[in-house]
C-alpha cells in the first residue's frame, strides 16, 4: 500500500502532462458530458481514431484543439512520441470514433506506456454501447460478461456460447456477419433468448428481446445496417447444476459421434471426475 501511495505522489509531482481517456457519443452528439467538452477544449492535443469523424463532434461544440490521428494500425509506431509530449507537460485527450476508448477500441498501448512512465491517466466517462444495452433490457440477474467482438471461426464461436451458457453474455457484431452468427447460435443453443440493440442513440435505434428463431426471421426480412450489441440471456440453474447441464451437453455430442454408452461414461467420468456408473445412469435416463 505504501509503495502505491508513493507512486501516486510521484505522478502528481512529476511535472508531466495528463493522458485523458475521453468517452464520446456513439451516435447522438448530445450524449457527451460537460466535463468531456471542457477537457477536449483545454487539452493541448486530441488523439483521434479517425480525425474526420472526430471533427464533426469538435465542430458542433466549437472545439479548436489540434487533432492527430491515432488508430490501431499506428499505436505502437506513435506511442513513444506521444509519451515524449506528455513528459514535456502537454495534456492529451484520447478519443475513438464512438464510445469509450479501450472498450473494443484502440488505446491500450498508449495507456500501458503512460503507466510505465508514471504518467497519470484520467478517465472521462460517458457513452458506451455495452452500458446502453445493459440499461435498456431486462435480464435474469444484474451481472453480465462482455467479451468484445466474437472470433471469426464457427467452432470458436460455438465454444464461447457453450462455455458461457450461465452468463448474460454481451458481444458486438457487424451487420455483415450478424445473420451468420445468429445461425451458429441456433445450432449451438437453439433455446436461447437474446437482447439485440442496433443503431443505439441514433434515428433508427432498434432494441428487441426475442428468441433465436425470431431474431433470424426478423433480420432475414430486412436490409441490415448499423453495428450490433447483443446479449445472450443466461440459463437459470434450476434443479440440476451447471456442471450436470454441461455433462448432458457433452453426452449429446458424443452420441452424435456414435460413441457407445459405455465409452461415453468412461470419457465423461474421466473429464469430470465423477463415478462412471452415475454417468451411465444419466445416459440411460436421457434415453427414456
Amino acid at each position: 500500500m505504501e509503495s502505491a501511495i508513493k507512486n501516486t505522489e510521484n505522478i502528481e509531482n512529476s511535472g508531466f502532462g495528463i493522458l485523458y481517456s475521453v468517452a464520446t457519443p456513439i451516435g447522438n452528439l448530445e450524449d457527451i458530458t460537460l466535463r468531456a467538452i471542457r477537457i477536449l477544449k483545454e487539452a493541448d492535443l486530441i488523439l483521434a481514431e479517425d480525425t474526420r469523424n472526430t471533427s464533426v463532434l469538435l465542430k458542433k461544440y466549437d472545439i479548436s484543439t489540434k487533432v492527430s490521428s491515432y488508430h490501431k494500425f499506428c499505436e505502437n509506431e506513435k506511442a513513444d512520441s506521444i509519451i515524449d509530449l506528455l513528459k514535456s507537460g502537454q495534456n492529451i485527450a484520447l478519443v475513438t470514433d464512438a464510445g469509450t476508448p479501450l472498450v473494443s477500441d484502440p488505446g491500450c498501448v498508449i495507456v500501458k506506456k503512460a503507466y510505465e512512465n508514471n504518467i497519470k491517466v484520467i478517465p472521462i466517462v460517458g457513452a458506451c454501447a455495452v452500458i446502453g444495452l445493459v440499461q435498456s433490457v431486462w435480464r435474469n440477474d444484474e451481472d453480465f460478461k462482455f467479451i468484445g467482438f466474437l472470433p471469426r471461426q464457427k467452432n470458436q464461436i460455438a465454444q464461447i456460447i457453450e462455455k458461457n451458457d450461465f452468463e448474460n453474455l454481451i458481444f458486438y457484431e457487424s451487420p455483415k456477419r450478424i445473420l451468420e452468427t445468429l445461425k451458429i447460435i441456433k445450432e449451438t443453443k437453439p433455446e436461447k433468448k437474446m437482447a439485440l440493440a442496433r443503431e443505439l442513440t441514433k434515428k433508427f435505434e432498434e432494441i428487441k428481446i426475442m428468441d433465436i428463431n425470431e431474431a433470424i426471421a426478423h433480420f432475414e426480412k430486412k436490409e441490415i445496417k448499423g453495428e450490433f450489441a447483443l446479449m445472450l440471456l443466461k440459463n437459470i440453474k434450476t434443479g440440476k447444476s451447471a456442471e450436470m447441464t454441461n455433462i448432458q451437453d457433452k453426452i449429446k455430442k458424443l452420441k452424435k459421434l456414435n460413441y457407445s454408452n459405455k465409452d461415453i461414461s468412461i470419457i465423461i467420468s474421466t473429464l469430470f471426475e465423477i463415478n462412471k456408473n452415475e454417468i451411465y445412469k444419466e445416459i440411460l435416463d436421457g434415453e427414456n
